[in-house]
Parts: C-alpha cells; sequence; structure tokens
C-alpha cells in the first residue's frame, strides 16, 4: 500500500480534525460505491473542528474513489480561499456550501449529490416523498423541497437562499437539480443521504408498476414518526452512528487506502 501521509505528517493535525478528515473521506468513497457521485462534481463537506470559518474540500477534479482523509483542502467560509492544503475550489460547491454551512446551525455537515433516484423525483412536477412505508414516514418530516431551479449556483446568494428553504429540516430537494443533506456529523448526513435514495428508489419502482400508490393512514404515520423519534430504544451509538461505522468497517476491508 502507498501511502500518501506519514506518520510525522499526522501530527499537524488534531485527533478530532484527523477523525473528521477520515470520516469524510470515507462518505466520499461510499457515496462512490453506492452510486450517489456524478463525475468529479457534487460535493461532501465539513467544518473544520475548531475552526468554524473553514470546512473541508476535496481539490476540485479529484475523483471520489480516490479521495483519501489527507487530501482535502480547508476553504474559508467567508471568502472561499484556500487557507490549508493545495488545489482549486470548485465554485458552485462553495457557492452552495458556505452560506449552508454558515446560515444552520446543525450544518457542520453539508452532503450535495445529484443521485440517481432522488434527482430523477427532483425533476417531476410533485417530487414529494410519499408516506407509503416507514422509511419514507421516517424521512417525510424532515424533507424541505425547493420549487424553484434558477441556475447552476455560481453566487453564494444562492447558497444563503438554499438555507432558508432548508431551515429546521435536514433534508432538501432542489428542483431540478439534486438533494442535499444536512447534519452535526458526517454520520447523520450520510445516513438521510442513503436513506433518501433508497426512499426514492422504492417510490419510483412502485410508480413504475402503474398502479395506484398505497398511502399509509394518517393515524399510521404519526405513531410511526413517534416511534422513528423515541431516542430511547438503544443505549449508546445513534443508528446513525452505527451504520456509518459499519459502512467504514466495509472500506477497512477493501479499502484502507481511504485512511492515509
Amino acid at each position: 500500500m502507498q501511502f500518501r501521509v506519514s506518520p510525522k505528517s499526522l501530527s499537524e493535525y488534531s485527533a478530532e480534525e484527523w477523525q473528521a478528515r477520515l470520516d469524510l473521506a470515507a462518505a466520499h468513497r461510499l457515496a462512490y460505491n453506492q452510486g450517489f457521485s456524478e463525475g468529479i462534481f457534487n460535493h461532501l463537506t465539513f467544518v473544520v473542528p475548531g475552526k468554524s470559518d473553514r470546512y473541508y474540500q476535496i481539490p476540485f477534479g479529484t475523483h471520489w474513489s480516490e479521495v483519501t482523509a489527507s487530501c482535502f483542502m480547508e476553504v474559508g467560509i467567508d471568502d472561499g480561499e484556500v487557507k490549508a492544503g493545495e488545489g482549486e475550489v470548485e465554485r458552485s460547491c462553495y457557492c452552495i456550501h458556505a452560506p449552508i454551512h454558515k446560515a444552520v446551525s446543525k450544518a457542520r455537515a453539508v452532503f450535495h449529490t445529484h443521485m440517481p433516484h432522488a434527482s430523477a423525483l427532483t425533476r417531476l412536477e410533485d417530487p414529494r416523498i410519499k408516506e407509503i412505508g416507514q422509511t419514507e414516514v421516517g424521512l417525510s418530516g424532515a424533507i424541505a423541497y425547493d420549487d424553484e431551479y434558477t441556475g447552476p449556483a455560481l453566487d453564494p446568494a444562492e447558497g444563503a437562499r438554499l438555507a432558508k428553504v432548508i431551515g429546521d429540516k435536514t433534508v432538501l430537494f432542489m428542483a431540478n437539480h439534486g438533494i442535499t443533506t444536512v447534519g452535526a456529523s458526517i454520520a447523520e448526513a450520510y445516513d438521510k443521504l442513503y436513506y433518501v435514495e433508497r426512499a426514492a428508489q422504492v417510490q419510483i419502482y412502485a410508480m413504475w408498476t402503474g398502479q395506484r400508490l398505497k398511502q399509509l393512514p394518517t393515524p399510521v404515520v404519526e405513531k410511526t414518526r413517534r416511534d422513528y423519534m423515541d431516542d430511547h430504544l438503544y443505549k449508546g451509538p445513534t443508528p446513525a452512528e452505527r451504520h456509518f461505522a459499519a459502512l467504514k468497517r466495509m472500506l477497512d476491508r477493501k479499502e484502507p487506502d481511504y485512511a492515509t
């Protein structure tokens, strides 16, 4: 295995910074493996621990299959300048992510992708995730919908607009575009990304049959939402944290170089 970072250079980062880099590198690799990425575009970012004025971003042109923990740049939230690391800042990443990091308190992680099934729904007149199963119900209360596509996001004003649409939600369906998830942790944002795409895939498959979708009764929807919000079912790590840890173990077996 060819390591891109030496033990000496690891001393440049705190333990919390290095863990964030490991998790964000893992998220990129996993998203590629699970079909969430599109070429060298789309973006997964995370606020640098202890440095609220900057976030991690991969150099433009880096394929998600080759992302490693040591490759991230630190980009200024206010000015889009590279504060640490080397590479070019992809403009739309800065214009979407920086304003969301700044305006949405829970958005330490901001993940934006053009996942095929969820993005397909954003092309419809009605892109809503229908409450036709428990996964969909568990997500539905967390989703905000932006019904206006304004073109490529090349001005931070667009990110500021999107931040207002997100509000207190953790998932944004972007009209005629793609999906953005936010979270206090990388695990939270990735877990939402995964389940949004799964719900969209199942809904599209159901729509393909040509039959009417079977909407769950309101009392069942309300009970299911309450059950999903019950944080007393498990002790220790959250389901999102357990899910992401399991996915990272898979990477540890198959692509351990992500952690270099």
